[in-house]
């Protein structure tokens, strides 16, 4: 819905950032200004400016640049409306509602969220009581800490089919609400009984913290072995994922989320640190696909090892395939057959789970395995019939430029399967193009450094590969920051992980000069980027440009990188030293002035460098 601009200036008026700020960091005063250290990377020393005058941020070191509303979004992980509310809580201002009867609604939502969450705390109080023994002995048995029983809010709900009416028909609520929220069935005779009986309870709420419906997990044989809540004016199933509300913020600043297929599985995971959710059922919605990609662009897809958890895998990449777009994607963990990540975690502990997400598959590959699997490849005939099957899945791929991606990746294994001319006159393999075999791809190898393949790589190299070569190279050889760093501290990449990678270089190269590259990546991969560390310098990235390999010497490492970060940043390095001349002359403080000079510097150290490799 639309805000009237004014309601918007009057929050941003009556929330000062600083103020917000201040909840997290201390401040410390200059002039009219406040620093504090910035959560948007690992800041050591204060680097975030606040002008409260002007109701904006700014961090010299990383970047990050907004207004109140924005740092509560990015801080939090939260949505435009979301962040809204929230600092018109603290501003003491109301939300306007577009009409009456929207406003009626917005306060019948929040009566029924009122009511299942007070259910919420009498189902908590039963886990504690001799009725609810068998739920906690349960939930301590499958090793869950007191802490984590109580952040998750579980509960017991007794068997009597009438105990939670009559605890709620002394609060004052009224049967009819009570079915209204789904707490209480309405069978056809008009009789009423609890919705949830005899069953340990895991409390589902949005993506704020707040309960709006149950699943509920019998003891014993009985059946359904689960059960969810109805869908209620609060609670509609696919669009809801269970433990968002716990997992956004670790997983917003870690970069990674795991989806997983039932509630202890999240628990499980959450309590040894790894942030995580469930759908409510086996298959990922468009709708919950969605919500994973507000908080993390790549979230790791991790259901059960048996057939029907592949099967809900396959499902949700289907159901992702036309929603891609750069930068968002999912990846994949198969795991081995009868494990699932809680009894895995209880036997291996949080690094051998780790190990698995380091190993994640991206989804192109789950795509063209499922195909290449799907049926025997060993006939002329049949081989059509897959690159027909799976050319076809990437056309749903909506986004143009994504779709053109995934055909460049899927035509280079198509034509790894076919035999060159001069394969089938001499007999061997295709070298420099791949490999399939089994249904799984392999990269071709690494071209030796200098070759014209190796330099024809780099010349077609876009987009998001680009970035990635940037990064390689700078971890493999961080003595070019000496020369470099500013430069680097300004080009922002398009991608936002990748550019939090080259953030987060930036600060452990600047508190460790000395460091080699086998000592960056080890502080890299300590602070959660094995993953990413592991594909940027993988076979797969390195083949596209010779000197961002070890191998490279640093002469090499420094052409290549100043070549590719003056094609690639050059450009955006000049519109921003534009825009800062520009609020500097405006402005005239000290901070507009310093990024000024900052980004001319950074413009002169690639644009002087390429000169040198020219004469060169």
């Amino acid at each position: 819905m639309a805000l009237p601009q004014g309601f918007l200036d009057e929050l941003r008026d009556r929330v000062s950032v600083s103020s917000m700020v201040g909840r997290r960091h201390a401040l410390i005063r200059k002039g009219r200004e406040f620093v504090s250290l910035c959560p948007f990377h690992s800041d050591s020393k204060p680097s975030l400016n606040i002008v409260d005058d002007k109701g904006f941020y700014h961090c010299f070191a990383c970047g990050a640049h907004g207004d109140v509303i924005k740092f509560v979004m990015e801080t939090e992980g939260l949505g435009f409306m979301e962040a809204i509310e929230q600092l018109a809580g603290v501003a003491g201002l109301e939300v306007p509602k577009e009409t009456p009867e929207e406003r009626q609604r917005a306060e019948r939502t929040r009566s029924l969220q009122e009511v299942v969450d007070l259910a919420c705390r009498w189902y908590e109080r039963q886990l504690r009581t001799s009725i609810g023994d068998a739920g906690l002995r349960y939930l301590r048995e499958r090793g869950l800490s007191e802490e984590t029983i109580a952040r998750f809010r579980l509960g017991w709900a007794p068997e009597d089919r009438k105990a939670l009416q009559r605890a709620m028909k002394a609060e004052g609520v009224e049967v009819d609400i009570l079915v209204e929220a789904g707490l209480v069935k309405r069978y056809d005779d008009g009789e009423t009984g609890d919705y949830m009986r005899g069953r340990v309870l895991f409390p589902i709420t949005d993506r704020r913290g707040k309960v709006i419906a149950f699943g509920g997990r019998v003891l014993g044989d009985g059946q359904p072995k689960y059960l969810n809540s109805p869908d209620t004016p609060l609670f509609h199933k696919g669009r809801v994922l269970y433990g968002l509300a716990q997992a956004r913020e670790a997983a917003h600043k870690s970069g990674t989320l795991v989806v997983t297929e039932g509630y202890m599985d999240v628990i499980a995971l959450a309590q040894v640190g790894i942030p995580s959710v469930a759908p409510l059922g086996t298959a990922l919605t468009e709708d919950q696909i969605a919500e994973l990609w507000k908080v993390v662009p790549e979230p790791v897809v991790c259901f059960d090892g048996d057939t029907a958890g592949q099967r809900a895998a396959t499902r949700a990449c289907d159901r992702a395939l036309p929603m891609l777009t750069p930068g968002h994607s999912l990846r994949f963990i198969v795991l081995p057959e009868g494990e699932d990540p809680d009894s895995l975690t209880r036997r291996d502990g949080p690094s051998g789970f780790r190990r698995l997400l380091d190993a994640a598959e991206p989804m192109v590959d789950r795509l063209w395995t499922a195909e290449a699997t799907s049926g025997p490849v060993d006939t002329p005939e049949r081989r059509a019939d897959f690159w027909r099957r799976v050319r076809e899945r990437i056309r749903v791929i909506a986004d143009r430029t994504v779709q053109q991606s995934y055909s460049d990746e899927i035509e280079t294994r198509i034509e790894a399967m076919r035999p060159s001319r001069q394969n089938r006159s001499d007999g061997r393999g295709s070298a420099g193009r791949g490999t399939f075999k089994g249904g799984k791809w392999t990269p071709p190898p690494v071209e030796p450094p200098g070759s014209r393949a190796s330099r024809a790589r780099v010349d077609t190299a876009l987009g998001q590969r680009q970035q990635q070569i940037i990064l390689a190279t700078v971890i493999h050889h961080p003595g070019l920051l000496d020369e470099l760093g500013e430069t680097l501290a300004h080009l922002e990449l398009g991608d936002q992980f990748l550019d939090k990678l080259r953030r987060e270089i930036l600060e452990i190269t600047e508190a460790d000069p000395d460091l080699d590259a086998a000592g960056l990546t080890d502080h890299l991969k300590a602070l959660g980027y094995s993953d990413t560390v592991n594909g940027l310098l993988g076979a797969d990235s390195l083949s596209h440009a010779a000197f961002a390999r070890p191998s490279a010497t640093h002469s090499e490492a420094r052409a290549g990188l100043i070549e590719l970060v003056a094609r690639v940043g050059r450009g955006r390095l000049e519109r921003q030293l534009a825009e800062a001349r520009r609020i500097a002359e405006e402005s005239m403080t000290e901070a507009d002035m310093d990024r000024m000079m900052g980004l001319r510097k950074a413009l002169q150290q690639i644009t002087v460098g390429a000169s040198l490799e020219d004469a060169e």
